[in-house]
């Protein structure tokens, strides 16, 4: 009987993603990846915007030519194939499944490959795109489409002294590069920290070293941190640990799951956005050091403020095991997965619940605006109040170099919760004493002899007192008498009991109601007892209001 064999056209590439990776940096990450894996020390990455071409190029350990015929040109090679988890030098393996390098193949009009071993010549082919297209088209197998090959020359001074790696040189980069190179710099920094967690693993931008200096802007705005288990991480200890002026907050917290990270917020959400792009810093999830999941509060969303506040990094090593638990872009976790669930699960009812509420206490204790929607701690009606009273002493309180700063610090805080009271208290009486005034005069209801008579030694008094200080323009709005009256003057003219021992009305609780009034109105700080005094014959006079006005 005749034995067969499989035969695979080029068509399969496409079918496998040659055109699923979407952007430069995808690609980029894809060749840091690589060299990675292959235990370089150093990365160097040459971009030439004007020309369009981008040169990336690492010590690793190299191919030799059995290497690149049977590995890096065999789509779908897992270096994993034979149990092994991590590199000669004890890296933990980024790349899974082997089709990531379909992002190296297909983003460039010509891709220019050349590595050697230490102990081997350059071997290396050239990727020609378009004729890869038209070998596709014709159906051909890839034994029917052979590399060109490399001219060495192309590389120029990147292969002096060259003792081993890889060098890819991209020609003519599809859609050309966009991205500034500030940006990129910066993208590098924040999405692939395992390069800047390992002294060992460096990588170089046009000569120029990408360090945690890139994310200063991010530190230096950045205002709470939450640490995550226990994790030693740089950026942590040097940029936004509690030893950092701007750092307000740091707090550790624990999970039962083999995670580790942080989590940070800043002090606006602007200073999440990367300057002159659409881009976001955002709570992203990373396995064995390499993104894999942008964006993890879209999983699990709370409609809460601080979600548009808040960024980090969350590592779950776990996710890379013997499952393969990514998508096929490599970009992304299988939404469904049962320990992707899990990490969500903890995420939202743990971790995340903690920090709503912290970053709403820890706000309003540096006066600032917290989540207006997290009533558990202040009623609406409180925490506008402390609002504007934060608004208002910011015009108060010196700058930080004022030797006397931390003294007004010290009085503003000791005045906030007073403050919170009293600004309340003196709007509820503006409202409810308005509003019967307008009911009066929406009754036609005339005034009592009584009324009179006060509203005459009223205006005397007002008239004395302009005198004195020398006051020719009018102080009320207009010529309204009402305007002369108190709540206990004006309870009087529409809800006076004829019986003030069993019937209800508001003049009965405007007596008890006027001197507690009058200190508010005169910005006295009041009693505990005075203060639930107000209240309560507040809420009373509120519903008899509302009664009425119904």
């Amino acid at each position: 009987m005749d034995k067969f064999t499989f035969n695979i056209s080029l068509s399969v590439l496409n079918h496998l993603g040659r055109n699923l990776y979407r952007n430069f940096i995808t690609v980029l990450g894809e060749a840091i990846s690589n060299s990675w894996d292959a235990d370089a020390k150093n990365v160097w990455i040459y971009i030439d915007r004007e020309n369009n071409h981008l040169i990336i190029k690492d010590d690793g350990e190299g191919m030799t030519t059995d290497d690149f015929q049977n590995k890096f040109l065999k789509i779908g090679y897992s270096k994993r194939k034979d149990g092994a988890e991590k590199s000669n030098l004890q890296r933990p393996f980024i790349g899974r499944k082997g089709i990531g390098k379909l992002a190296l193949l297909s983003c460039a009009k010509r891709i220019h490959i050349l590595s050697k071993t230490k102990d081997s010549n350059f071997v290396g082919g050239v990727i020609d795109n378009s004729g890869l297209d038209s070998a596709i088209n014709d159906d051909l197998n890839p034994q029917q489409y052979p590399l060109e090959n490399v001219n060495t020359k192309l590389f120029g001074k990147h292969i002096d002294n060259f003792e081993q790696g890889t060098i890819i040189y991209f020609e003519v980069i599809n859609d050309g590069i966009r991205n500034r190179i500030e940006y990129i710099r910066k993208l590098i920094a924040l999405f692939f920290r395992f390069s800047l967690i390992d002294n060992s693993f460096n990588i170089t931008l046009n000569d120029d070293p990408i360090t945690l200096n890139e994310l200063n802007d991010l530190s230096q705005s950045t205002q709470f941190v939450w640490q995550i288990n226990s994790i030693d991480d740089p950026y942590l200890k040097d940029k936004i640990s509690i030893t950092n002026d701007h750092i307000k907050r740091y707090e550790k917290l624990t999970s039962s799951l083999s995670i580790k990270g942080f989590i940070a917020s800043v002090i606006e959400p602007k200073y999440l956005k990367i300057r002159n792009t659409q881009e976001k810093v955002s709570l992203d999830l990373y396995v064995n050091g390499r993104l894999r999941e942008k964006d993890l509060l879209k999983h699990i969303p709370s409609a809460r403020l601080v979600e548009s506040y808040i960024y980090g990094q969350i590592h779950f090593d776990s996710l890379d095991g013997e499952k393969d638990r990514f998508t096929s872009s490599r970009e992304g976790v299988i939404a469904d997965d049962p320990l992707f669930q899990l990490l969500l699960s903890d995420l939202k009812g743990n971790i995340m619940k903690r920090i709503i509420e912290d970053w709403d206490k820890w706000r309003v204790e540096l006066r600032q605006d917290g989540d207006s929607e997290n009533t558990t701690r202040m009623t609406k009606k409180e925490r506008k109040s402390k609002e504007l009273f934060n608004t208002v002493v910011d015009d108060f309180v010196p700058p930080k170099s004022s030797a006397n700063r931390s003294n007004v610090d010290d009085w503003v805080n000791s005045l906030s919760d007073d403050a919170q009271y009293n600004l309340s208290s003196y709007a509820e009486c503006f409202v409810a004493e308005n509003l019967l005034r307008k009911y009066i005069k929406h009754k036609r209801l005339t005034l009592s002899p009584e009324a009179t008579n006060n509203l005459t030694k009223y205006k005397k008094k007002e008239s004395a007192a302009k005198n004195v200080a020398n006051i020719s323009f009018e102080i009320r709005q207009n010529a309204n008498d009402l305007l002369y009256f108190s709540m206990d003057d004006l309870a009087n003219f529409v809800d006076k009991p004829t019986d003030q021992l069993r019937q209800a009305g508001i003049s009965r609780d405007a007596k008890t109601y006027k001197p507690v009034r009058d200190a508010v109105a005169h910005t006295a700080i009041l009693t505990q007892i005075a203060k639930q005094s107000l209240n309560t014959t507040y809420e009373n006079i509120k519903a008899r209001i509302k009664i009425l006005l119904e």
